[in-house]
């Protein structure tokens, strides 16, 4: 019996019950259970990951858990590359929205923080400048939720200071009224003005 213990422990890949983890496909959950279920004869070994806020359980196989890219949360000094990343210049490809939309659902999905938060930083829009489209606010909302809880879990903050820094970092960027309307002027949105 303990050394089916010692096995399991190692299959686990160091994940283990209470610990928050990023799951790519939902942001931050926090293991719950480790348990058992016997699936078409086979016993499986399964991470219970709750995601609060979406109101959903999800069941991993410890086996799988790093397949489908599950991780530990970011250290401390990623979410400060993270925030820097912020302050960056948006990278607006001269593409097609659909195929820029495909690219940002990637990114976000992807679970890596660097990634979605380019994706927050990209589609940021400050008061000045136009308004997004429906698609555009969905993508950007569903990333900076991501980067949110991922930087309120690490730092130990509530959501809404966490949000405070995000906005603090993105309004160290440069002005990008003059980006974005050129990037968009490509034919792909159209009607958008350039902020004086």
């Amino acid at each position: 019996m303990t050394t089916a213990k010692k096995t399991t422990a190692a299959g686990r890949q160091g994940f283990k019950t209470g610990e928050a983890v990023v799951y790519p496909a939902h942001g931050v959950g926090r293991i719950t259970a480790i348990e058992e279920q016997e699936i078409a004869g086979y016993k499986l070994e399964l991470f219970v990951v709750a995601f609060e806020k979406d109101k959903m359980v999800l069941r991993v196989p410890t086996a799988k858990a790093n397949s489908v890219g599950m991780r530990k949360l970011a250290e401390p000094e990623l979410v400060k590359k993270a925030l820097d990343v912020l302050t960056g210049r948006a990278r607006v490809k001269r593409t097609m929205w659909s195929r820029r939309a495909q690219e940002y659902e990637a990114k976000i999905n992807s679970g890596d923080l660097i990634s979605v938060t380019e994706v927050v930083r990209d589609l940021y829009r400050s008061e000045a400048q136009p308004e997004q489209s429906y698609s555009e606010r969905q993508l950007y909302e569903a990333a900076l939720d991501r980067v949110v809880r991922e930087i309120s879990t690490v730092n130990k903050i509530t959501e809404t200071e966490a949000l405070k820094l995000i906005e603090q970092s993105l309004a160290k960027s440069p002005r990008r009224a003059k980006a974005d309307a050129d990037a968009e002027g490509e034919g792909d949105e159209g009607d958008v003005e350039e902020a004086a």
